[in-house]
């Protein structure tokens, strides 16, 4: 019985599993979408090389483009 009971557990990890990745394919969170810069929308801040404080990863693009 005990077998049995693994071979069923086995079967429904391997549904979740096969199910969510396919999930994640067919229809992304949102939490991985990227803006026009190919920047995440939830990007942590990151160090400005020049001065050293924390800035906004959008900010630090725009201003090595020259915008």
């Amino acid at each position: 019985m005990a077998k049995l009971y693994m071979h069923l557990y086995a079967g429904i990890a391997l549904t979740v599993t096969v199910v969510g990745l396919a999930a994640m394919l067919i229809r992304p969170p949102h939490s991985t979408h990227v803006d026009r810069n190919g920047v995440a929308y939830y990007t942590p801040q990151v160090l400005d090389p020049a001065t050293g404080k924390p800035v906004d990863l959008n900010v630090l693009i725009r201003h090595y483009r020259g915008d």
